[in-house]
């Protein structure tokens, strides 16, 4: 009691700092393994100005995250020790530290490693896409990942198969320590089959309840399927109108063999702002801004007005467009859109005036494969080597996109294709055909942490149809800028035509770079890039070609990319404009 007291009262002298020297040895392990004990300890990676009770405490709580580590690596039997100055942790009283701590030494007997002398998990559903891990089975090393994982698998597979209730019923796991084996016996209680009730929405939203629902089209009657519970919370996701989204289960199921769920969503700010800019020696300033309602008429409606100002100390271009998606309004999947641009094109080749105003759905199939399709019409004045004219098209437009990046903005595995197809309909005497783009680029990253990045970039047009004089200069390809071949001049690369330059029918650009890490901010770029255009509507040996190359910069901004500065020469082309500059945010491509 007279000690209690002394504590309550805080009449013990406060613990000191010490520097002590620490160290753990573990005969027998592999060197793997030895490298875990040393990360987990906390007794090793407590500081020399930590005191004498976080030092005790740290070497407390190290017997039982060492054995964690052993069991998870297989070995069923160890020993440690954690001697304080010679003494063993777990023999000193809290209450009669010594005052200081010189050394800390840990040994570590690792044991041997087990093996299942049965391994045996019942249930299991008839039939199931889940199979049964291979390594939980009788012979095979025994670990606590094994048993985790063939717990978590029996669980999936009863989920699977309509039971989203199952649970871990019994688990009986001994350990014989003298033939190193362990018997593990789990049983599953996979509860009823259950089908999809309602969803219930809970918490406030400006978006209306009628319209969170049919956005999340949420299959009520179905058998439960982890997959079709994951949808409806992807979709409220891609809307862009919620910061966050939470499924939850109801605890009991209803007495008719459904299971109801409950939705809690939390509301994005209501408007977004954004701005950009790019910089070249050759293009001069370009400014993009965009603005964007997510919740336009109160069921999740987004509104997007975007403005594009480039050639600012050259020749100016701009654009304005306005666009307005629709959720769910043909399906859960699909969304309807409208759009309307105005677009004005001063190029080196030819200067433009276009309005485009269209309707199309769109379809988003994963969350790496959407498409859209859409029926519009396209007035174009221009003015080229042709002379001037005016085109008028019905156009429709088909896109789809498959994006499997690890990052959108800065990626170093994966890939991305884009196709994009426009058949256009002449009227008042135009002639009609039909464009083609593809996109595609892939990544691999190599070494610890990818700090190099091999990417590469391929892009294909074609036009076929109409001859170069009889179509909009719009619908052409020319070659040489950021967004092709960097080190020439943008749209630099045409067809000759009587002494001018004419877009051409086929394009083809090849790009490739190598990024390496010299700092977790600072990235150096080498790239190559070569651009080929021809008359036909594909290119072969005889295009018109020209090549770029250059070195570039890269710092690293959290959350938008890295700043990017390249500097490019052309290789080949005929030009003689030397040197060029880019400067943006975000990687080339």
């Amino acid at each position: 009691m007279a000690a209690l007291g002394l504590v309550l009262a805080g009449g013990l002298p406060p613990s000191m700092s010490w520097s002590a020297t620490a160290s753990l040895s573990a005969p027998g392990a592999s060197e793997d393994l030895n490298q875990r004990l040393q990360a987990a300890s906390s007794a090793l990676a407590a500081g020399s100005d930590t005191d004498v009770q976080e030092l005790l405490a740290a070497a407390l709580s190290d017997y039982r995250t060492l054995v964690q580590v052993l069991y998870d690596a297989g070995h069923f039997a160890p020993e440690i020790s954690i001697r304080l100055d010679g003494v063993e942790a777990a023999r000193i009283q809290p209450l009669n530290t010594p005052k200081q701590i010189n050394q800390i030494r840990i040994n570590v007997k690792p044991g041997p490693k087990f093996i299942f002398s049965r391994a045996e998990i019942a249930p299991w559903p008839g039939t199931s896409e889940i199979a049964r891990p291979e390594g939980f089975a009788a012979g095979q090393a025994a670990t606590t990942g094994q048993l985790r994982d063939a717990r978590d698998a029996g669980l999936l597979a009863w989920q699977h198969a309509g039971h989203p209730k199952v649970e871990l019923d019994q688990q009986q796991i001994t350990a014989d320590h003298r033939a190193a084996t362990l018997d593990a016996r789990l049983r599953l209680a996979p509860g009823p089959q259950l089908r999809f009730g309602k969803l219930q929405v809970t918490t406030p939203s400006a978006v209306e309840e009628s319209a969170i629902q049919a956005i999340a089209g949420f299959p009520t009657g179905e058998v439960y399927h982890p997959d079709l519970l994951a949808k409806p919370a992807s979709r409220l996701r891609r809307t862009g109108t919620f910061s966050a989204i939470t499924l939850r289960e109801a605890d009991a199921p209803n007495p008719d063999g459904t299971l109801d769920f409950v939705a809690t969503v939390e509301d994005m700010p209501p408007r977004r702002l954004t701005f950009g800019a790019e910089l070249s020696s050759t293009d001069g300033l370009e400014v993009t801004t965009s603005w964007m309602h997510r919740n336009l008429f109160g069921r999740a409606e987004k509104l997007r007005f975007e403005t594009r100002l480039s050639g600012i100390g050259t020749d100016i271009d701009g654009r304005i467009a306005l666009r307005l998606d629709q959720p769910a309004a043909l399906g859960a999947d699909d969304n309807l859109f409208y759009m309307l641009e105005a677009e004005r094109l001063d190029e080196e080749h030819y200067t433009a005036t276009q309005m485009l105003g269209g309707i199309g759905v769109r379809r988003v199939y994963s969350d790496y494969l959407f498409a859209e399709a859409g029926l519009g019409f396209n007035s174009i004045l221009a003015t080229d080597v042709f002379g001037k004219r005016r085109f008028k098209y019905v156009t429709g437009f088909l896109r789809a996109e498959y994006d499997r990046r690890n990052s959108s903005v800065d990626a170093s595995d994966g890939y991305f294709l884009n196709a994009r197809v426009r058949p256009f309909f002449g009227l008042d005497g135009s002639d009609s055909g039909v464009q083609v783009k593809l996109d595609g680029r892939i990544y691999h990253g190599l070494g610890a942490n990818d700090r190099i990045v091999l990417a590469g970039r391929a892009q294909l047009g074609s036009l076929i149809g109409p001859s170069l004089g009889n179509v909009s200069p719009t619908l052409l390809f020319f070659s040489g800028g950021a967004g092709s071949v960097r080190g020439h001049e943008y749209q630099s690369l045409g067809v000759p035509v009587g002494g001018a330059t004419a877009g051409g029918r086929g394009y083809l650009a090849l790009s490739g770079e190598i990024r390496g890490k010299v700092s977790e901010k600072i990235s150096l770029v080498g790239f190559y890039d070569v651009g080929f255009v021809d008359s036909d509507s594909f290119v072969s040996g005889s295009s018109q070609r020209h090549s770029g190359a250059g070195i570039g910069l890269r710092y690293d901004v959290a959350g938008i990319g890295p700043l990017r500065v390249d500097f490019a020469y052309p290789v080949d082309g005929g030009t003689e404009d030397g040197l060029q500059f880019y400067i943006g945010i975000g990687q080339a491509f």
